[in-house]
């Protein structure tokens, strides 16, 4: 069969789900148009853990794990099933690369996972699996998780990595001076090395990429990116989806690799 596609979804803050903007139609655009999957596999920014978990949960909660904004995110479910057969087909993949895995069989879907997947998929008819980030990954450690997981492809399992593709909170919330312009540099700079398939410049981004510690102060939100990456092969056409600046400083773009060419509402790179 064809592979299934990989994704980087910019999740932003909570409220994207109550507020979908032009992300959320893109999203749902494009979740539309999506073949016959058997489960997502997903590494949010939002599970971190010593070593690597994958959840095996049959049927997982919806975590509510933030405070601080609106009152009816709380009322919001994502009631997927687990896939918990998939899931140690994922876990063997990565032991099999040399990774510490444990399954964990009580995990419920973070918001990380959660609020995209509410505009991509809003029928909540494909299974879902998280994959934790180990807390003391780097981009080369996401890069080889990506790696690790690209043959479910193969098995009608598409690879979603969900972060921020800028995100520094302490300047969102209003701590510090906004400056919006050094979070469009930072994207320009991510796609354009993306369109490149320079691996290697986005692996080292805080080297190269302009104002990268400010628009990520600390990794976990853009390791995502790197995961997704490593799923994809060299020739694969990627796609831009459309975002829009929250916050002031969050921008919210994301990438697929590997959709269907009629998908009018993304745009190639």
């Amino acid at each position: 069969m064809n592979k299934a596609p990989v994704f980087f979804l910019s999740h932003g803050a909570p409220d994207f789900a109550l507020e979908p903007g032009i992300p959320g139609a893109h999203l749902r655009s494009i979740g539309q148009r999506l073949p016959e999957l058997e489960a997502l596999i997903v590494v949010s920014a939002h599970w971190q853990t010593r070593n690597i978990h994958v959840m095996t949960t049959p049927a997982p909660d919806t975590i509510h794990d933030f405070r601080g904004f609106d009152p009816a995110l709380y009322d919001i479910h994502y009631p997927a099933p687990g896939h918990p057969e998939a899931a140690r087909s994922a876990a063997k993949l990565l032991r099999d690369a040399g990774f510490t895995v444990h399954e964990d069989a009580r995990r419920g879907l973070d918001h990380g996972a959660w609020v995209p997947l509410l505009h991509l998929r809003p029928d909540v008819d494909i299974p879902v699996i998280q994959v934790s980030l180990p807390v003391d990954a780097d981009t080369r450690t996401a890069l080889r998780m990506g790696q690790a997981l690209a043959p479910l492809r193969r098995q009608g399992m598409a690879i979603v990595g969900s972060g921020s593709l800028t995100h520094n909170l302490y300047e969102a919330l209003g701590h510090m001076p906004q400056a919006p312009e050094h979070a469009e540099a930072f994207g320009q700079w991510v796609r354009a090395t993306l369109t490149s398939g320079n691996i290697e410049a986005l692996v080292t981004y805080r080297q190269h990429a302009p104002a990268a510690e400010r628009n990520h102060p600390t990794e976990e939100h853009f390791l995502p990116l790197l995961v997704a990456a490593g799923a994809t092969e060299a020739d694969e056409p990627i796609t831009t989806i459309e975002g829009e600046m929250r916050y002031g400083v969050l921008l919210m773009e994301s990438y697929a690799w590997g959709l269907a060419a009629e998908d009018e509402q993304a745009t190639p790179l």
